[in-house]
């Protein structure tokens, strides 16, 4: 994937994501929340807002270049705002970076870079193929605003809307219709006719690219072709590069190895997961703009 083609994709189900970044704090009955990831714990209103409480400092003190700060600044504008904010206090969909116990804990990369190398498709964030030295500045810049904010109270919980609002509805029709694939199966006058009267803003925008919601988007679906020819058609519930697994007529989960079967996979929402790596920031909004005027 380019450098710019991952601009703003990390907010796919990145309410999933949030798992990730700010990992479970532990069990704990006694009405106190664990904050430093030293064992340390306060007191709080069960009510109380998460973006009330004390935001945890980096556990190691660690320095970056100013250089280095803010090409990651500018990095991380291009691939991760729209999730996370532009500052990294968080967005309509994404958790607050500044407040997240994996980057208090994180020594110069050592638990950021791996999840960003990975990435995690599924929830919708692609792997990030940045060079190392790209990594590392939005490493630094992620520290940096975490240091930046830990004397502060009370976080970003939104996306500016007019940060939605940069493309040109002309060419994302354009795109749509021709290289970006879309009209091979959606239609401006079919299943996305009214579509920005029912979702708006972020909701519209997630909807474009890892489709959720209501009307449901088609269930995957597995078929098996047997030794005699015959095929069977089953509910997909999981694939990988090895497996695939499906619902037996049952309702059973069944895991075949995948060079041990002959299996076609039909998943509508591999074409959004495909689109990912296609995108580029331009492309992006422009297709997003033109998705706002069907209304």
């Amino acid at each position: 994937m380019s450098l710019g083609a991952k601009r703003t994709i990390c907010l796919l189900g990145s309410m999933l994501l949030a798992v990730s970044w700010i990992p479970a704090q532990g069990t704990n009955t006694s009405g106190q929340g664990n904050v430093s990831g030293s064992g340390a714990r306060i007191r709080r209103d069960p009510n109380q807002s998460p973006a009330a409480l004390p935001r945890p400092k980096t556990s190691t003190p660690q320095t970056y270049s100013a250089a280095q700060v803010q090409a990651g600044e500018l990095r991380f504008a291009a691939q991760c705002a729209f999730c996370h904010g532009r500052d990294a206090t968080g967005g309509e969909s994404g958790p607050d970076l500044t407040r997240s116990e994996l980057v208090a804990q994180d020594m110069r990369g050592d638990k950021i870079r791996p999840l960003l190398r990975t990435g995690r498709v599924d929830a919708g964030m692609p792997k990030f193929d940045l060079a190392d030295a790209e990594l590392d500045a939005m490493v630094a810049f992620i520290h940096a605003q975490m240091e930046k904010l830990a004397v502060l109270k009370g976080g970003k919980r939104s996306v500016e809307p007019s940060d939605l609002r940069t493309g040109n509805a002309a060419d994302g029709r354009a795109y749509f219709n021709g290289i970006g694939g879309c009209a091979a199966c959606h239609s401006a006058t079919g299943d996305l006719a009214g579509i920005a009267s029912r979702y708006q803003g972020f909701a519209l925008l997630r909807r474009m690219l890892f489709p959720s919601g209501r009307p449901e988007p088609s269930l995957p679906k597995a078929t098996f072709t047997l030794a005699s020819g015959e095929t069977v058609v089953v509910p997909l519930v999981a694939e990988d590069e090895f497996t695939v697994t499906v619902l037996d007529p049952m309702g059973s989960r069944q895991t075949y190895s995948r060079d041990a079967v002959n299996v076609k996979i039909d998943n509508p929402i591999s074409a959004h997961f495909t689109q990912l790596g296609k995108y580029n920031d331009a492309a992006m909004h422009n297709v997003f703009a033109y998705l706002d005027t069907l209304k």
